[in-house]
C-alpha cells in the first residue's frame, strides 16, 4: 500500500494511504454483488410474483426499452448516487474502508463523482477493468482516469488513527456550543482544520489563520463572534467535537 502526499489550499502537506488494487477490485466485486441482488430481487417481485412478463410478451419495442431502462436505472447510476451521498463512498468501499477524496484534501464534490463516473463507463464498462486496472498501476497516486480527469484520490481509511485522537479538542461535561452549522463539515475537513491550524501556529502564520477562518466561514456559513481569529479555530473544533462525539 503506497503513500499519498496531500498538499491542500493552504499549502500544508498531509499524507494518506493510497487504497490498494486489491482493496478497490474487492470493493467493485461487492458492488458488483449488491447490484446482482438488486436485479434478482426486482425481476421476483415485478417479473416472477406481479407478472410483468406477460406486459413485456405483448409490447413494442420501444415499450420493452423503457421499462428495463427503469429498473436499470439504479443500476447505472449506483456508483454516482451512492458516492455523492456517501461523501465518497459506495456500499462495497465502505466495507473494504476506502474512499474517494479530493488532491487538495477535502471532500470530493458531485462534479468530481460526476467525471469519475463518466469515465468508469470506459474503463470498466469497456474491457473488463483492464484499462482502468492498467491506469491505476502505472499511476504515481494508484489513480484510474477517472481519478486524474477529476482531480480525485481513492484513501484507505484502516491505519487511521482514532478520530478522538486526531482532530478533537477536549471539552467540559457542561461545555456550550457556539457555531451549530459546525455539523457541515466531515471529519476529514475537521483534521484538515485541526492540522493546518496547528501548523500555523507554531509557524506564527496569523495570516493562513485569518484565511482558514475565511474559508470555514464561506462553506459552513458560520460568522465568527471571536475578536480573535485563533480563538474562532478553537471554538470550532470544539463544537465539532461536541456534537460528533455521540454519532
Amino acid at each position: 500500500m503506497s503513500e499519498l502526499s496531500i498538499t491542500t489550499t493552504q499549502n500544508v502537506n498531509i499524507n494518506f494511504q493510497a487504497a490498494s488494487v486489491g482493496d478497490r477490485i474487492v470493493a467493485q466485486l461487492l458492488d458488483m454483488l449488491i447490484k446482482a441482488a438488486y436485479v434478482i430481487v426486482v425481476y421476483y417481485i415485478f417479473f416472477y410474483l406481479i407478472g410483468l412478463n406477460d406486459y413485456m410478451e405483448s409490447a413494442d419495442n420501444w415499450s420493452q426499452t423503457a421499462v428495463i431502462m427503469l429498473f436499470g436505472l439504479p443500476v447505472i447510476f449506483y456508483s454516482l448516487v451512492q458516492e455523492s451521498l456517501m461523501e465518497g463512498q459506495t456500499f462495497g468501499k465502505k466495507i473494504m474502508k476506502i474512499k474517494v477524496i479530493k488532491l487538495d484534501g477535502y471532500q470530493a464534490g458531485f462534479g468530481d463523482y460526476l467525471m469519475r463516473w463518466l469515465f468508469r463507463l470506459i474503463e470498466i464498462s469497456i474491457g473488463s477493468g483492464i484499462i482502468g486496472l492498467i491506469a491505476i498501476s502505472v499511476s504515481s497516486k494508484n489513480q484510474r482516469l477517472g481519478d486524474m480527469a477529476a482531480g480525485t484520490a481513492v484513501i484507505s481509511l484502516k491505519n487511521n488513527i482514532n478520530i478522538n485522537h486526531t482532530i478533537l479538542q477536549e471539552i467540559d461535561d457542561d461545555y456550550v456550543p457556539t457555531y451549530p452549522l459546525v455539523i457541515k463539515l466531515s471529519d476529514n475537513d475537521a483534521r484538515i482544520i485541526k492540522e493546518t491550524f496547528e501548523s500555523a501556529l507554531k509557524a506564527k502564520d496569523f495570516r493562513l489563520i485569518f484565511k482558514l477562518r475565511q474559508k470555514i466561514e464561506s462553506v459552513t456559513g458560520i460568522k465568527s463572534q471571536s475578536d480573535s481569529d485563533s480563538d474562532f479555530m478553537r471554538t470550532v473544533l470544539k463544537d465539532y467535537n461536541y456534537f460528533t462525539r455521540n454519532m
